[in-house]
């Protein structure tokens, strides 16, 4: 049997990161995934009726264009476009109008008004130097390359979503900074919730929330061509149980959550260490759903049909408090939803006329429960009609996501709570979370710096600090 100098289980962002990452520095690698496709977040798939394309994950990818990783590589030249809406977001309001995030900045003051000015302070200069801010942000706790404009963004984003949002004075710029944040899967109340808000909004300016024309799965195929170029080798329907079902190789790169690593047989890890890996917290959970639609989704401000995505939950309060009683486990009448309208802007993602819609909502972990009803009579109270352009839907609860995607844990599509303790040293409170008490294993998912995402940079950090340990060789992004 043919051995290797790496494998790496789980052809996400991140395993697909890390593969890439040692490949280009000479080692000979294979990738093993469980599924029939690679892609973990990032596939793409019929899942109503025959020629409707849906993201059965991840849609909207910011990340993906201000990832410094996902920068570096040549994928427009293995087939990957991108395409990006008139508005990146939009949020509708009980009055009927809508507040959107245009991608320029200056258009901004008019949307926001007197508010306009915090938020330019909150937000401009990061958009400014995100490519100098990226490379410290998007990894672990290490002494920055900009340690004052690290320190500025952690005087606000290490706050929480309720104290910059009380720096707000309009009803719109608290409801588009509350769905901005709402993407952390966590109450508003809780330190560092702000970041993500932070983050989310810098990239709707720098590089806006673009969709990957033909699908999410374009981005897979695209990272798993360019990997292939490279001399890399894939190894499709193989779930690791054992250690010792692999081919023999020396570097083992684990693109997994604690709870999977935690039931591999051979890894040899120390009892202390596993223990760290059991203590390790996941959050909430999301339910999904996709739709065939005969047309588009009638939005009662005509903004946010021109948005890919459109966050629904209405005011800050509003959904601060549907956050904060799902974080307790309750279900609420009034969920947040998430939701993507790809086919706007995507013609190939259905047939000629018809329309595909795409969202989730979030859940107590694990949560059995059906939430169609509630997803959709929330569309359907800012999108009136919705309902009438239904041809056919598919629904996923948390249970069903963590079968088709087992780095979702009870539905988390975080890989684990994203809150202050949890942000930078996750799995495990180290300053290189990346290694585990096994000196040849590494752990390169979501569950390590800088979480959730599709950009790739757990993989690559990863595999840069197996480098260093093993060949010593030093990589720099």
């Amino acid at each position: 049997m043919k051995s290797y100098d790496a494998i790496i289980i789980g052809s996400g962002p991140n395993g697909l990161a890390a593969a890439i990452t040692l490949q280009k520095q000479g080692l000979s690698t294979l990738i093993v995934e469980g599924a029939d496709t690679v892609g973990g977040g990032m596939r793409t798939k019929e899942l109503t009726l025959p020629g409707f394309k849906h993201d059965v994950c991840s849609a909207i990818h910011p990340m993906a264009l201000g990832s410094p990783f996902m920068r570096s590589l040549p994928l427009e030249d293995f087939g990957l476009t991108f395409k990006t809406a008139e508005y990146q977001v939009s949020q509708p309001l009980d009055s009927g109008r809508a507040v959107v995030l245009h991608q320029d900045m200056q258009l901004m003051q008019q949307e926001l008004g007197q508010d306009f000015r915090f938020y330019d302070a909150l937000l401009e200069p990061f958009v400014k130097n995100w490519d100098s801010l990226s490379k410290d942000l998007l990894g672990p706790l290490r002494i920055p390359k900009n340690p004052f404009l690290m320190a500025k963004f952690g005087l606000s984003g290490l706050r929480s979503a309720h104290a910059i949002a009380d720096r707000f004075q309009t009803v719109e710029a608290k409801a588009l900074w509350s769905g901005l944040v709402a993407h952390g899967i966590l109450p508003f109340n809780k330190l560092s919730t702000a970041a993500i808000g932070m983050v989310l909004g810098t990239l709707g300016h720098k590089v806006g929330w673009p969709i990957p024309v033909g699908g999410s799965q374009a981005i897979a195929d695209a990272m798993l061509a360019y990997y292939q170029s490279l001399g890399g080798e894939l190894q499709l329907n193989f779930w690791l149980e054992d250690v010792n079902d692999l081919p023999k190789h020396k570097l083992l790169i684990l693109d997994l959550t604690p709870q999977q690593i935690l039931k591999i047989n051979g890894l040899d890890l120390k009892e202390g260490y596993r223990k760290q890996l059991e203590a390790y917290r996941y959050g909430m959970g999301v339910y999904k759903m996709d739709w065939a639609l005969s047309e588009p989704t009638p939005f009662t401000d005509k903004r946010s049909q021109l948005a890919a995505t459109v966050h629904i939950g209405n005011t800050f309060e509003e959904i601060a408090k549907n956050e904060l009683d799902t974080f307790k486990g309750k279900l609420v009448e009034r969920p947040f939803v998430l939701f993507a309208q790809p086919s706007r802007f995507d013609p190939s993602r259905a047939p000629e006329g018809k329309h595909t819609g795409w969202a989730y909502c979030h859940v107590p972990h694990g949560s059995f429960a059906d939430r169609s009803e509630a997803i959709e009579n929330q569309i359907e109270r800012f999108a009136p009609g919705f309902k009438d352009t239904i041809l056919a839907r598919s629904c996923m609860n948390t249970q069903q996501l963590e079968q088709y995607n087992p780095n979702y844990i009870g539905g988390d599509i975080n890989a684990g709570q994203m809150d202050v303790m949890q942000l930078f040293t996750r799995p495990t409170r180290s300053l290189t979370p990346y290694r585990t008490s096994n000196p040849n294993v590494y752990i390169g998912s979501s569950s390590t710096p800088p979480a959730g995402g599709v950009h790739g940079m757990c993989g690559f950090h990863a595999a840069r600090i197996a480098l260093k340990d093993h060949y010593h060789i030093k990589i720099k992004i």
